[in-house]
């Protein structure tokens, strides 16, 4: 039951399955997927849930309106809004999707016109479509939006499922089943491993949905027993025990964008109000595997529908300062409407404390596990060459070896120890202070929303390293000097508090003729 306390929604997150597409091929081994293409029905259910979030969250009139967006009496707003669609498979389909979708929440209106000089004015097409731009993700550069094709250890996690005695178990349990869908799909190869793409269900489904001789000559309950066994296939595959396991990484590498989007949701200059991922379906089973959401039933261990979809929406609540994350499902057109999820994970026990988060222990639970960037992709994956392994792993070496830190040997730290760490210290306040970046008062510095103390000047092992503590509660750290090129640099490179890296707007300051 939600509170009368649960607050204004202040942003949202939707993440949202493609449509009804044509039959595909995707590998039972790397996943990888071949090109297929949209079809009328898969536009219409997407347009159909975009005119639904249009209700829920456009209009002023519902109690889960975003507060300060756009409202669908007004024109598209694009300084609210941000869209990304995976373009790493199965055609053109998901980008399509989203644009199915992105009309159903801004429909067409007059509002989108100019006026010319003579005084006439002018409508855009269609009675004023509403042009709603739509970032592709492309996967040679970015894993945002899948983070499991090309990644090594994913395919020797599949492998290892594949190769587990609950799954020969299951297989053997299903011959039966095999056996009697033998006759409906031709040559294909029946066992467990082969549910995916092509091979036996999405044939079975595809075939059901679009061709009427096929769907009358399959037996009752053949269907549903083809999606029972892919759902706890694709389960086993697409999860994994650990929270930050290899099989969750489907989702741990979307985590970030949507930490960053809470981010921005509660800082009123970046004006972001809404953000939409148009993506597979695989993401969804380690969503729903790391919040807990399968827990108690409340969504079942399967792949969810075309056309289904999560939104995490952001809170603000009347009576506490800190906004609350609330998790909604709504699984395609087997559901009218979208119902809270209760999350359940380490540090947050749903079942007794309800469905809205405080956003500090989500983040304190989800920020460690987030895939932030290639590089960190590459290494966890072991890919060296692919998804662009090749060039961020290179440029990680090089900024390695550049020097985030200076390195001084074990040796030299234990002669300077903490006479160096002083040195530092009293060096870069000195320079700071003379420079007109910070002012002295006590035992704390500030300047822009950066504090200085010295609990936050250390060094250890091997390494010299002072740490500026940001005053906001977005950051959490900031590496402040380093030496470059016998330099010392102060610069605002800054870790906000989900572990993304942040660059302050201020510049560089070189301190000249500072050496380790």
């Amino acid at each position: 039951m939600v509170s009368d306390s649960a607050g204004d929604v202040i942003g949202v997150v939707i993440i949202a399955r493609h449509g009804d597409r044509r039959g595909y091929y995707q590998s039972p081994d790397t996943y990888t997927a071949s090109d297929t293409i949209i079809t009328p029905l898969g536009e219409v259910k997407e347009w159909q849930l975009g005119a639904l979030l249009r209700s829920i969250y456009l209009n002023e009139s519902s109690s889960s309106y975003i507060q300060g967006i756009a409202p669908l009496t007004s024109a598209f707003n694009l300084s609210q809004v941000q869209v990304y669609a995976d373009n790493s498979g199965e055609g053109s389909v998901i980008m399509d999707s989203a644009a199915a979708l992105v009309q159903g929440l801004w429909q067409p209106t007059d509002l989108q016109n100019t006026t010319l000089a003579n005084g006439s004015t002018i409508i855009s097409p269609l009675g004023g479509y509403q042009y709603v731009p739509i970032n592709s993700v492309d996967p040679d550069g970015d894993i945002t939006v899948d983070g499991t094709t090309d990644c090594t250890a994913f395919n020797t996690h599949t492998t290892t499922v594949y190769n587990s005695s609950l799954f020969q178990a299951k297989a053997e349990a299903a011959s039966l089943f095999f056996s009697a869908l033998s006759p409906y799909v031709g040559d294909r190869s029946l066992q467990l491993s082969n549910m995916v793409g092509s091979r036996i269900f999405d044939y079975v489904n595809v075939q059901s949905i679009h061709n009427a001789t096929f769907a009358s000559a399959l037996p009752d309950g053949l269907l549903a027993q083809a999606r029972a066994l892919v759902n706890w296939q694709q389960y086993q595959v697409f999860t994994d025990p650990s929270f930050d396991g290899i099989g969750n990484v489907g989702f741990r590498t979307m985590l970030p964008g949507i930490l960053d989007s809470f981010d921005q949701f509660q800082n009123a200059s970046a004006g972001l109000k809404l953000s939409y991922y148009a993506i597979s379906y695989k993401p969804f089973l380690g969503l729903f595997n790391m919040t807990g959401a399968v827990n108690d039933g409340q969504v079942p261990e399967a792949i969810v529908d075309y056309a289904g979809s999560t939104v995490f929406e952001l809170r603000q609540p009347s009576n506490s300062s800190e906004p609350t994350v609330r998790l909604m499902f709504k699984n395609g057109t087997s559901a009218a409407e979208y119902s809270p999820v209760t999350m359940s994970f380490a540090g947050w026990d749903g079942a007794g404390r309800g469905t809205d988060v405080p956003l500090s222990t989500f983040a304190s639970a989800f920020a460690p596990a987030a895939v932030n960037s290639t590089a960190e992709w590459c290494q966890i994956c072991g890919t060296t060459a692919e998804r662009g392994c090749a060039e961020a792993l290179a440029a990680a070496t090089a900024a390695a070896g550049s020097g985030g830190h200076a390195r001084i040997s074990r040796v030299g730290a234990g002669f300077l120890g903490a006479g160096l760490t002083a040195a530092v210290f009293l060096m870069a306040l000195g320079v700071l202070v003379f420079l007109g970046v910070l002012t002295a008062g006590g035992r704390r510095w500030r300047k822009g929303g950066v504090a200085l103390s010295e609990e936050n000047i250390r060094s250890k092992g091997g390494e010299g390293e002072i740490h500026f503590e940001v005053s906001s509660e977005l950051f959490a750290a900031c590496t402040g000097l380093m030496s470059i090129a016998g330099e010392l640099i102060v610069q605002d490179t800054c870790v906000n508090s989900w572990g993304r890296e942040e660059i302050a707007p201020r510049p560089r300051i070189r301190v000249p003729g500072f050496k380790f």
